[in-house]
């Protein structure tokens, strides 16, 4: 229910919990509406602390008995927790209460997803199982023991004791409770082992539904690659004598890394070429990784408090992206990162939502984990990464690893092991934890005599909380390109440091093209006055992969936006500029699918507001969908040579080259599908052998008007799998004319297969409204209409997913006032509905403020 008053929780008031755990002993009897936990944990004062009051919390819970040292005590109890007194000694607390696994629709705590026993506990979900000091600095060793008619009972660490209708495992590195896992049902498990660098053989298992087996074995090769990988580069060992994982249908989140037991939601781990697309098999990958790395960065160290999340989060993100460049295409990669961080993370920065990546307060933790703490704390691991060098960022992580091993810290933990591995002052770098927005670096050039000079000057608008913004240290990666199109001075790192600064280059012979900020080397949005034919050039001549890419898309967002604000044509030098790429064998394919995409109708959106435009969402659609047909008839020769030069013959491989072939393919099929009608989608269609060209095809035949038959025939061929038809949901909403999109959203909501108790189907209807622009900022305002009755639907049930998608809405000072108008009395409606939970309340209330 709705906090009338919800608490605002500082990073200036933290205090260390009053006592320590040296053991902690559950005892699970497991029934659907009435398991009983029995508690059994050790307790001494903290030394450390100066506040000594005994607060256990506690949410939801029916409390049978509790006693100290084996005398029943009767607590002081709220709806948040319970306070007893306690002795000023080492003590026993024991505790038993009820819980209703089965009734538990917000997926925190144990909860039951179709028969199936499972936990979540992060962040604070273990209050919901039984009363505990539910908070990242308390950690202790835990033994548990599972009694129920399940086939299989798994929790953390190593299995111990079992027999009919029970089994014991013990953990025995201290973990605090968010990362207390337990699972029991019906399942099997698809095994492995892998012996590690120093000859301990672990037993591996991936524990899935009965038939779902057959989907496991790329999960288990990922998993052994993560072990192989971790090992090498960053002389990370595994701890346990087994490590499973469990697929489950109905989680909030991607995956959890619990330690030795990590529960993935089945979408990121279970994939067959029949049932996954290439871009499934590579987040799986990448989810699998991220998960298992954790035991290193967020297990065997943890954080300190809930404001310190990127430094498990962002640490852990840069290495399943380090891991992933290594497996598959390091530019691509790259690319697709800074995509994903554009769309996600600058537009958070640029609203109502937007926080520090170590926020210094939030009234509910689970609405801070965003793009900002993932993805832009990874981008710091990769400024100070650039900053020190890769031999001193070894270093510094050694020593990390070796100084703080078992313990919770803080991001000045983190930061002063590098400085004392380095010896470098690392004050100005803090800054980037701490202050919001996204830097705009403004970049002039002179040449003179031989010296080529870059002017840059920095500057970071205002934030919710934040007006001033200090000078950040920002690595500016240059390269310079002579006039022949000969690179004349390779990559050099400029360090820049002052609000403004200029670099010199000298002994050149003409001006040189700058090619600025390459491998986007900070997160930064980089202003430059730069003419078509210099991108055109960057395009043609840039030995840096992604400003390759960006030279490409910085020419298509010019040449949209004279269409969308002028009423200009189709640019010829973009056409011609990315007709040359294409036609570059020696270009990898992944590359080259990239580039032939086009700026998202957000980016569009956002670039258009920055002009002091008022972005109309139909005519961005209307715009980009004028590029796409001319760039078809501009390569209505080259798109059949591409789609007959990469087909994929042999068997289904989700490794890089194959999928590279597949999506330059695909990306020439979408082309040839504006100019044929989709007669070649509907032969690829029929033909196909596994979900990428299958997908592919089917997504062209909906653009084109030509899908109702395939869009039957998908559903009577995938109707027996869910994570399939999660799919065919989410393409026809993504592929609907704008006027059609909220219509469409709205008939699937209706559809039988349709629950919003389950998050993946709930995200791929309504998370496809969202994600369709012009359909759901359709001038009607029935697509802001439809998703606030379904938010409002489903906050009861589940306010964190609730919470979260509305972030929708967080753009909508951005455009028309008819648009703000609708939105505005939808979150307002939202607001007032009776017993919002306080997740949605505060997500709301910031986007209204905002």
């Amino acid at each position: 229910m709705r906090d009338a008053a919800p608490q605002t929780i500082y990073l200036k008031d933290y205090t260390p919990f009053g006592y320590l755990i040296d053991g902690v002993e559950l005892t699970f009897r497991l029934h659907p509406t009435a398991t009983r936990v029995i508690s059994r944990i050790r307790f001494r004062p903290n030394p450390d602390a100066t506040d000594h009051r005994f607060f256990l919390h506690g949410e939801g819970l029916t409390l049978i008995s509790a006693a100290i040292d084996g005398q029943t005590v009767t607590p002081d109890r709220t709806d948040t927790g319970l306070t007893c007194p306690v002795p000023d000694a080492p003590f026993v607390w024991e505790a038993e209460v009820e819980i209703s696994p089965s009734t538990n629709t917000a997926l925190e705590g144990l909860y039951m997803s179709n028969g199936m026993y499972c936990t979540q506990c992060e962040a604070e979900g273990f209050r919901n199982i039984t009363y505990y000091p539910d908070r990242p600095d308390v950690m202790a060793p835990f033994s548990v023991r599972i009694e129920g008619d399940e086939k299989i009972l798994l929790s953390n660490g190593n299995p111990g004791n079992s027999g009919t209708g029970f089994a014991e495992w013990h953990d025995p590195w201290p973990k605090p409770a968010y990362l207390f896992a337990l699972v029991a049902g019906d399942l099997v498990n698809h095994p492995d082992t892998f012996t590690t660098r120093s000859g301990k053989k672990v037993e591996l298992n991936i524990w899935v539904r009965p038939g779902d087996e057959g989907k496991c074995a790329f999960g288990m090769q990922a998993l052994r690659d993560s072990m192989t990988w971790d090992e090498e580069v960053y002389g990370r060992e595994y701890d346990l004598d087994i490590f499973n994982i469990v697929a489950v249908d109905d989680f909030n989140m991607g995956a959890m890394e619990n330690k030795g037991l990590n529960i993935f939601n089945s979408s990121a781990v279970l994939a067959s070429p029949e049932t996954s697309t290439d871009t499934n098999f590579e987040r799986i990958e990448a989810i699998i990784a991220h998960e298992y790395f954790h035991n290193w960065t967020g297990n065997r160290i943890t954080c300190r408090d809930w404001f310190q999340l990127c430094l498990k989060e962002g640490l852990t993100v840069y290495r399943d992206s380090q891991f992933t460049s290594d497996m598959r295409s390091a530019p691509v990669k790259r690319i697709s990162d800074v995509i994903a961080l554009r769309a996600r993370q600058f537009r958070e920065d640029n609203g109502p939502l937007a926080h520090p990546v170590r926020p210094d307060s939030f009234v509910e933790i689970n609405n801070f984990y965003t793009a900002t703490v993932y993805e832009k704390g990874a981008e710091l691991i990769g400024i100070l990464k650039t900053l020190v060098g890769d031999n001193a960022y070894a270093k510094a992580l050694d020593l990390y690893f070796n100084r703080h091993d078992g313990e919770a810290c803080t991001i000045e933990d983190w930061l002063q092991a590098f400085e004392d591995a380095t010896g470098r002052d690392l004050s100005q770098f803090k800054r980037w934890y701490e202050q919001a927005g996204t830097p705009r670096l403004s970049v002039a050039d002179d040449f003179k005599d031989g010296t080529y000079t870059l002017n840059f000057e920095q500057k970071t608008p205002a934030t919710p909380g934040q007006d001033i913004k200090d000078a950040r240290v920002i690595p500016i990666a240059v390269g310079l390109i002579g006039p022949n199109g000969d690179e004349v001075h390779e990559t050099t790192v400029l360090e820049m440091t002052g609000a403004r600064q200029s670099f010199r280059f000298d002994g050149l012979s003409a001006k040189p093209i700058p090619s600025i900020l390459r491998g986007f080397s900070a997160p930064v949005i980089l202003e430059r006055e730069i003419t078509n034919a210099e991108r055109a050039f960057l395009l043609a001549h840039d030995t840096d992969p992604f400003n390759k890419w960006e030279a490409g898309l910085s020419l298509a967002r010019d040449g949209l936006i004279a269409m969308i604000h002028d009423g200009a044509a189709p640019d010829s030098a973009y056409l011609d500029a990315v007709q040359t790429m294409a036609r570059d064998d020696s270009l990898d394919p992944a590359f080259r699918a990239l580039a032939l995409g086009l700026p998202s109708q957000d980016d569009l959106a956002q670039a258009l507001y920055d002009q002091g435009h008022t972005p109309d969402p139909q005519a961005i659609w209307e715009a980009l969908e004028t590029l796409r047909h001319a760039k078809a008839q501009a390569m209505q020769d080259l798109a059949p040579r591409l789609y007959a030069q990469y087909q994929v013959t042999g068997p289904y491989q989700p490794n890089a080259e194959q999928s590279g072939a597949r999506s330059l393919a695909n990306a020439a099929l979408a082309m040839i599908t504006r100019l044929d009608g989709g007669a070649q989608a509907q032969r690829q269609y029929d033909n196909a052998s596994n979900m990428t060209q299958q997908l592919a095809a089917w997504s062209c035949l909906l653009q084109a008007g030509k899908g109702e038959a395939a869009t039957a025939a998908f559903y009577d061929q995938w109707q027996h799998d869910r994570l399939v038809i999660d799919k065919w949901f989410m393409l026809q909403i993504l592929n609907a004319d704008p006027a059609k999109t909220a219509d469409t959203a709205a008939r699937l909501t209706k559809h039988p297969d349709f629950t919003m108790k389950n998050p993946n189907r709930f995200r791929s209807t309504l998370g496809g409204l969202t994600a369709s622009s012009a359909g759901f900022h359709h001038a009607s305002g029935k697509g802001y209409e439809l998703l606030a009755n379904w938010l409002i639907r489903l906050d009861p049930l589940n306010p964190q997913t609730t919470a979260r998608m509305c972030s929708a809405f967080e753009t909508w000072k951005r455009y028309d006032s008819d648009r703000q108008v609708h939105i505005k009395a939808q979150l307002e409606r939202i607001l007032d509905t009776p017993s919002l939970s306080r997740d949605t309340t505060e997500m709301v209330t910031r986007i209204l403020a905002g």
